[in-house]
Order: C-alpha cells, then structure tokens, then sequence
C-alpha cells in the first residue's frame, strides 16, 4: 500500500471568484438572505435594513458578508446589480 501516487496527483485548478458565484448560485442564499439583500438593493442602509426586520445592524451585515462570501461579490453595486437580476 503506496502513498506515493497521491502524492504526486495533480491538485485540482482553482476557479476564478466569478465563476463559483454561479456554482452555488442565487438559490444558496436562505430566506433572510434574500430579505437583507432586497432591503439593501431597495437603497436601505443597514440600520433601516436591521429595523425593518426585527435584527441587529450586525446580524444584517454577518447576512451581507454571508452573501458575499457565497457569490464572490465584493461591492454594494455587485449586491444591487445581484438582486435587480434576480427580481428583488
């Protein structure tokens, strides 16, 4: 029983940010995901966005930064262009 071969396996290539966003896709994003990121698109700051839903502003930015993660988004502008394309 050799380790040796798998060792010398070629590693998988990395994909860019922009191409695992649609790996996972919109549809990875839960429920108040989704709400957060229709608030903030609606041009709410995070303070309004966190009322409106009954949260914290830091629970409603841990959702934004979920999203980001999720998507390999990096910019407000990518979030508002992500919810018009997704109807929000």
């Amino acid at each position: 029983m050799s380790l040796a071969p798998a060792l010398h396996a070629k590693a998988p290539t990395p994909t860019p940010a922009s191409a695992s966003a649609f790996a996972c896709g919109p549809a990875a994003l839960a429920p108040r995901e989704r709400e957060a990121l229709q608030h903030i698109a609606a041009g709410r700051t995070y303070v309004q966005t966190a009322r409106r839903m009954g949260l914290s502003k830091h629970t409603v930015d841990a959702y934004l930064r979920r999203i980001r993660a999720k998507l390999g988004i990096s910019s407000t502008a990518e979030l508002t262009r992500l919810a018009v394309s997704l109807g929000l």
